[in-house]
């Protein structure tokens, strides 16, 4: 399993653990997402989830690049699917699920942490929605989730310069809700989750509902038109190049 779970107390600890690549997705690491998200979410002694990635540099690094060089439109479509159920999952789990991002969360990994209900970084924690330099837009929610997180002129400036920012400048504009020193970050996300378990599991679970629920129309149909950008981009000669460009190792020539 690239997913593994335990428990403190209460609280379930989810961990992706594909650290030869810095925890990046692929279908297995989604696949093992789900299932063990969803083994947490049907555990009646869960009350609340926390989610890291192994390691001391990464909490996501992002999708397997070399993984998604070898992908047609078809594929693409499969697995950017994937990531939004995945996504959806979390985003919409009665159980508070709190991300506790230790390290690179760019693009995919960026992406699924925007789909929990609060986040917490470390000190070191660097983000980032990197697709453009690949010649592709963000495929798992982050054309959808960062805006209404962050406002439309952030989101426009994160995700179409492609910039890497780090936890300071994440607080700041309000990616994340707070910064703690590597070190206590874990502890510091179960200790709040565990502040959690003294509240009605029924207010909580219909407080996320109502929270999700905000133009809940206008985000369905926003999340549907990204999965067919996102897909469609796979023929383009851009896409190709951005992506085989990085596996070798160069700069791409998109013009």
């Amino acid at each position: 399993m690239l997913v593994k779970k335990r428990l403190i107390d209460n609280v379930g600890i989810l961990t992706i653990d594909n650290q030869s690549s810095l925890n990046a997705l692929n279908y297995e690491v989604l696949k093992d997402l789900k299932k063990t998200t969803l083994s947490l979410l049907n555990d009646i002694n869960v009350h609340s989830i926390v989610l890291t990635g192994a390691g001391d540099k990464a909490f996501i690094a992002g999708a397997d690049i070399k993984f998604m060089n070898s992908l047609n439109k078809k594929k693409a479509t499969e697995f950017v699917q994937l990531g939004h159920e995945v996504a959806s999952i979390l985003e919409n789990s009665p159980k508070p699920i709190i991300a506790a991002i230790n390290g690179f969360a760019l693009g995919g990994g960026c992406e699924i942490s925007l789909a929990c209900h609060i986040r917490y970084a470390s000190e070191n924690a660097k983000f980032s929605q990197p697709e453009v330099k690949l010649g592709l837009i963000p495929g798992m929610g982050g054309t959808q989730r960062l805006a209404k997180i962050v406002g439309k002129g952030v989101a426009f400036e994160l995700i179409i310069g492609g910039q890497m920012i780090d936890s300071k400048e994440a607080f700041r504009i309000g990616l994340v809700n707070k910064v703690f020193p590597k070190k206590s970050l874990m502890e510091e996300a179960i200790k709040f989750s565990k502040l959690l378990s003294q509240n009605s599991p029924e207010a909580i679970k219909k407080s996320i509902h109502c929270i999700n629920q905000s133009n809940e129309n206008l985000f369905s149909s926003g999340l549907s038109k990204e999965i067919d950008v996102f897909s469609n981009l796979f023929e383009t000669r851009e896409t190709s190049e951005g992506l085989k460009a990085f596996v070798e190792k160069r700069k791409p020539d998109f013009r």
